[in-house]
């Protein structure tokens, strides 16, 4: 496919006679073309003019190709480089390639490949800056609150949460227990259309299956025992807005038919009635089972499961973001300081190193339960290991017996400078660098958090 608007493209080769060919034919494909006769000359170029895609040879004299690469790289890793060579440097070019090179073509080569090459990596270029831009636009209008996490799972997942969520699709949000699944589905719905109407929660897991019917379709007067008065469902009450289904691995086969009809048709009816009710709400569900294998073994049903993951979430555990776990303690530290009115400045060394080190089985919502007691036990002004749940200090490589004691037992391996250099080190991470609110932090003075980075030789 051929770009819309002409590429600039600067072809690099010492090579006069190929160069001069080589500009004739491509500016007769029409696009803009631009010639360097070394490396030195195409890094000059990039720097100072609008280069979109660079033709550039292996060998030249004053500076190879491959040089050339590695610096327009670094300076502008987004402009596409296509590599010439001679059948002798093959291997340079698979050289080029792991070094960011687009595509290599080797010499005498067929105009319609060259052709074909360029267009690709036009039509490339243009797609990568268009998807960069598209996620501007997103990040920027999306609203995340309570979302932490800098780690490269988390911000993935932000960028799909940005995508999906202005859309009209069924959502399954998939993570193990405590990994915040019902917060992604207020993500969804607070940066959808339909977030001026209700969002309506069940947990399925919690009633029994005439219960959960009742409780999602409603019911009628009389319809079974205790039914004094007609009681509307949940998705009458998300009507033109969304429902959020959780754990809905846990409902019955029935109540998997119902769900189905209710996906397929926008139709529900209420227990005990025979009138058919018309509902417009979006459907996000949630699991910690494997439901595709569920399905292979007939516990739940095919055609509802593909239904229900049109579009398909997956939180990741903590154990697996180890550098959000930094922020997200301080987070919560700072919630829990305001709602029990304490003035908490933030963690010391010893403690957030147990943080980090512990396996967080309970993903998130066992380190929000952690960071809330220790604030409530706290008396002093920076949470310790005495203030954490004995099942984290005992897990800490170095501080087996440290609740028992009140000393830290270390087996020789670490010592207690690696410890803190370790605590400093995560803290500096959660702080972009931040060296005052480090030191804050950590409860230190910024001259003392110096000394420090200065001994350990931290950046």
């Amino acid at each position: 496919m051929k770009a819309t608007k002409p590429a600039n493209i600067l072809i690099v080769d010492d090579d006069r006679g190929h160069l001069i060919s080589l500009r004739t034919v491509i500016r007769s494909w029409g696009y803009r073309v631009a010639t360097a006769e070394d490396g030195l000359e195409a890094v000059a170029a990039v720097k100072e003019s609008q280069v979109e895609l660079i033709l550039m040879d292996v060998r030249m004299t004053t500076m190879s190709g491959i040089e050339a690469l590695e610096r327009i790289k670094i300076y502008n890793p987004s402009i596409p480089i296509i590599i010439m060579t001679a059948y002798s440097s093959v291997a340079s070019a698979v050289e080029a390639l792991k070094g960011g090179a687009y595509d290599y073509l080797i010499k005498p080569f067929d105009f319609d490949v060259l052709k074909l090459s360029i267009e690709r990596a036009c039509e490339h270029a243009g797609l990568k800056v268009e998807n960069e831009d598209l996620r501007a636009r997103l990040q920027e209008d999306f609203d995340r609150p309570d979302i932490i996490g800098k780690s490269a799972s988390m911000k993935a997942l932000m960028d799909m949460l940005a995508m999906v969520a202005p859309s009209e699709a069924t959502v399954m949000i998939t993570g193990e227990s405590g990994t915040g699944k019902e917060l992604i589905a207020k993500s969804l719905h607070y940066n959808s259309a339909r977030k001026a109407h209700p969002l309506v929660t069940v947990n399925c897991a919690a009633l029994t299956e005439s219960l959960l019917e009742s409780e999602l379709f409603g019911h009628e007067k009389g319809a079974f025992t205790g039914a004094d008065r007609r009681r509307e469902g949940r998705f009458m009450l998300a009507d033109g807005g969304t429902i959020f289904l959780d754990e809905v691995g846990e409902t019955s086969s029935r109540m998997q038919a119902k769900l189905l009809r209710v996906l397929q048709e926008k139709e529900i009816q209420r227990v005990g009635s025979e009138a058919v009710l018309q509902v417009d709400v979006r459907v996000v569900a949630a699991t910690n089972r494997d439901l595709e294998e569920d399905v292979q073994a007939g516990r739940f049903r095919e055609d509802l499961f593909y239904r229900l993951n049109v579009m398909h979430l997956t939180i990741p555990p903590l154990r697996d973001r180890q550098e959000d776990i930094p922020l997200l303690a301080q987070h919560f530290l700072e919630t829990y300081a305001r709602r029990n009115r304490k003035t908490v400045k933030g963690f010391a060394p010893l403690a957030m190193s147990m943080l980090l080190k512990y396996e967080w089985p309970g993903n998130v919502r066992e380190l929000e339960n952690a960071i809330e007691r220790a604030v409530i036990l706290l008396s002093g002004e920076h949470i310790t290991e005495k203030q954490l749940p004995l099942r984290i200090v005992r897990q800490h490589p170095d501080h087996a017996t440290a609740a028992d004691t009140g000393m830290p037992a270390t087996d020789g391996t670490r010592t207690l400078e690696d410890i803190e250099k370790e605590a400093i080190e995560a803290t500096l991470a959660a702080t972009d660098g931040n060296k005052s609110e480090t030191a804050r932090r950590l409860g230190i003075s910024r001259k003392t958090l110096h000394n420090k980075l200065k001994a350990y030789g931290v950046g």
